[in-house]
Parts: C-alpha cells; sequence; structure tokens
C-alpha cells in the first residue's frame, strides 16, 4: 500500500490537476486585492488574515469533496452533468472577469480572511468546480495534495505582497489576471466538451 502511494507520488500524472487549480486559484491575479483591502492593515492583522483565508479555503474545499459527490448522488446530477453545467460556470466567470472591471468594497477586519479572501477570491465556483472534476479523474489523493500545494503557494504570495507588487507593478498583475482568465475560459469549453461527450458515449451505448 504504502510502495503504490509512494510510486504515484512520483508521477508526473499525479501532479496534473495542479494546473487547471493554480490558473482556477490564480493567486497572483488576486494579489492587487488582497493588497488593497489589507493596505491600512498592521503586519500582525495580515499574518491572522493569511491564516484565516487559508484555513477556510481549505475547510470548504474538504468539505466540498467529502460531501459534493453525496449530494449528487441523492439529486441524480451525473459528474457528466456536472461537466458540462461547471464548464458553462466558468466560461461564465472568466468572461465576467475580462470583461467588467473590478470594484473596490470594505469588509470587517474580523472576517475579512473568511469573506471575501478565503471564499470566493481563494476558493470560488471555479475551484469547487474544478475539485469535483478533478477528483472524479485523478481521485483523492491526488486532488488534495495539489490543492494544499496551491494553497501553499497563494501563502507564499500573500506573505510576499509587498516584494511582487514591487517587483511586476499593477499593471503586470492585471496582465497575469487576463491570461489567467483566457486560460480558465479554455478549461470550460473543454469540460464543455468532455462532458456532451459522455453524453453521447452513454447514448450510443443504450
Amino acid at each position: 500500500m504504502f510502495y503504490q502511494i509512494l510510486r504515484s507520488l512520483t508521477s508526473l500524472e499525479f501532479f496534473i490537476p495542479l494546473i487547471p487549480l493554480f490558473v482556477a486559484i490564480d493567486a497572483l491575479g488576486i494579489l492587487p486585492i488582497y493588497v488593497s483591502l489589507t493596505s491600512e492593515m498592521l503586519p500582525s492583522e495580515r499574518k491572522r488574515v493569511v491564516r484565516q483565508s487559508l484555513l477556510t479555503a481549505l475547510m470548504v474545499s474538504l468539505g466540498f469533496l467529502i460531501v459534493g459527490k453525496t449530494i449528487f448522488s441523492l439529486l441524480g446530477i451525473s459528474i457528466s452533468d456536472f461537466k458540462v453545467a461547471g464548464g458553462i460556470l466558468l466560461f461564465i466567470l472568466a468572461v465576467v472577469d475580462l470583461i467588467f472591471p473590478e470594484r473596490t468594497r470594505t469588509f470587517p477586519k474580523e472576517t475579512l480572511g473568511v469573506v471575501p479572501i478565503g471564499i470566493p477570491l481563494v476558493v470560488g465556483p471555479a475551484v469547487l468546480t474544478l475539485l469535483l472534476i478533478i477528483v472524479d479523474t485523478y481521485g483523492y489523493l491526488s486532488s488534495l495534495i495539489c490543492l494544499i500545494l496551491n494553497l501553499l503557494f497563494v501563502w507564499l504570495v500573500f506573505t510576499q505582497s509587498k516584494w511582487i507588487m514591487g517587483f511586476i507593478k499593477d499593471g503586470g498583475t492585471k496582465g497575469i489576471a487576463k491570461v489567467s482568465s483566457l486560460l480558465l475560459a479554455s478549461f470550460g469549453v473543454m469540460m464543455i466538451r468532455s462532458g456532451i461527450m459522455d453524453w453521447i458515449n452513454q447514448i450510443s451505448k443504450q
């Protein structure tokens, strides 16, 4: 058992979910929002917000992974259905990010790490949609490890926000956000296509 787990960890296929999750979370893209929301905070307060946001993101993701499929079974929803619906949602979210400018809002300091940073900035509909898809394709262990690695990258980006913003400037982060949105739209189209192909295969077998 341990040997099989170790062998899977050394496989490149095991880390395939890392890329779509990286694109969906888009840590560099949400960095300017994080900076603007925490600009008036003390360093200790920002550290608390980072811990709060990552813990919230992890707990919500784990909860969705655990009960997501059960809810689907009770409602009679198949993975193919979710692929199409999730793909449409990803595409719409990506298009909205591309077309409409960001709007500045104010949130209480005490819950800033939970909403809006933890949810929906770090883990939003796009990430939750992808999680269920990749779990069905690559399994729980691969999905969980790739999620944790991405959250560690978010932690690195947030804790080094001052240096990163000084290096790539605001224009650079906006450019990264636009490219990420395009990639996210592409993943959405791919998921729709995959779901439709699953439907066609199911019908052809009947």
